[in-house]
C-alpha cells in the first residue's frame, strides 16, 4: 500500500463556478491529472469544477508566459486535469484566496496566468474585478455550427478570450430546456484544435443577457467568467441597439456578474462575487 500524502487546501467559487485552491508557492507540489481527476470527482473526492495552485512566480518557468510584476502564478486545471488558458471565476476565488491567508497584502494586485498578467481588485463588498484583456477575433471569423445529443443544431460566432467560445443565441424559453449533460458536436470539427467552450445565450434586454455553457474539460457549470465575457461581446455585437452598450449584467445558472467593455480600448473587465467557504486537509 502506498502511503498518503496530505494536501491543505481551501474550497471557494465565483457564481458556484467551485474550486479547490492550495498552496503550491515552491512549485514542487502540484498536482497530477490523476490527482485532480480524484479531487473534483462530486461523489468519491471533494467535488469542484478545477483545482487551483498558488505558485510563486520565481519558482516557476513556463514556455512562452511572462509573469511581469506578479507574484502569483494561477496554476489552473480542469476537472479533467486539462490546463485551461484562463478562469475568469478562478481568478476573483484565487485573489480572495491570496489576501485571506496574508499572501497578499493590498486589495488591487496582478496575478499570472496561462493566458497573461491580469490586473485584479477587491471590492469593500468582497465582490472582485478582474481586467480580462482584450478579445481575440479570427479572420476569417469562425462561424460553426454545434449540435446537441438531442439533434437541435445552432449557429454560433468563435471568439477568444483567451479560452475559445462558441456563442450561439437561442430563444429565452428554449434556454433552460437545453440538453447540456452531454459535450456539443462542433463542425466543422477541428473548427477549435485545442475544444471549445460552448455558451447558449438570451439577451433580455439592452445591457442583460442570461446564458449557460458547456465548458471544456469540465461539462455544464453553473457559471464561466470567460464565457460571460464572451456573450457580452457576442451581444454588443448582435444588433444595431446594442452597439454602444458597455456594460452587461450576464445571469448565469449560479448568479449573476458584470462585464464591462471599454469601448475604446476593446478591454473587457469581469466582476462578480468570490466567496471562500471551507478549509481543510484531504488525503491525496
Amino acid at each position: 500500500m502506498s502511503l498518503l500524502a496530505e494536501l491543505a487546501f481551501v474550497k471557494g467559487h465565483g457564481t458556484s463556478n467551485d474550486f479547490i485552491v492550495y498552496n503550491n508557492e515552491n512549485a514542487k507540489a502540484a498536482l497530477s491529472i490523476e490527482q485532480v481527476v480524484a479531487l473534483c470527482n462530486r461523489r468519491s473526492g471533494l467535488g469542484a469544477d478545477g483545482t487551483i495552485g498558488a505558485v510563486r512566480t520565481k519558482n516557476i518557468e513556463l514556455a512562452g508566459i511572462e509573469h511581469a510584476d506578479a507574484t502569483w502564478f494561477m496554476d489552473h486545471q480542469n476537472a479533467d486535469g486539462s490546463y485551461p488558458e484562463m478562469c475568469g471565476n478562478g481568478a476573483r476565488v484565487f485573489a480572495r484566496y491570496l489576501v485571506a491567508n496574508g499572501l497578499e497584502t493590498t486589495k488591487e494586485f496582478t496575478i499570472s496566468t496561462r493566458g497573461g498578467v491580469r490586473a485584479v481588485r477587491i471590492h469593500p463588498d468582497f465582490t472582485v474585478s478582474v481586467d480580462m484583456g482584450k478579445a481575440d477575433v479570427p479572420n476569417p471569423e469562425l462561424t460553426p455550427h454545434i449540435r446537441l445529443v438531442t439533434g437541435e443544431v445552432y449557429e454560433s460566432v468563435g471568439v477568444f478570450l483567451p479560452n475559445p467560445h462558441a456563442v450561439c443565441w437561442v430563444e429565452e424559453e428554449v434556454l433552460p430546456l437545453l440538453e447540456l449533460n452531454h459535450k456539443p458536436v462542433v463542425d466543422p470539427f477541428d473548427a477549435f484544435l485545442q475544444g471549445v467552450n460552448v455558451e447558449f445565450a438570451t439577451v433580455t434586454a439592452p445591457g442583460e443577457v442570461v446564458m449557460r455553457v458547456f465548458e471544456r474539460g469540465v461539462g455544464e457549470t453553473s457559471s464561466c467568467g470567460t464565457g460571460a465575457c464572451a456573450v457580452a461581446w457576442a451581444a454588443r455585437r448582435s444588433a444595431p441597439a446594442h452597439h454602444d452598450v458597455d456594460s452587461w449584467r450576464v445571469r448565469v445558472p449560479g448568479g449573476e456578474v458584470i462585464v464591462t467593455e471599454d469601448l475604446q480600448t476593446g478591454t473587457f473587465v469581469l466582476r462578480g462575487p468570490a466567496e471562500l467557504v471551507a478549509r481543510g486537509r484531504v488525503l491525496i
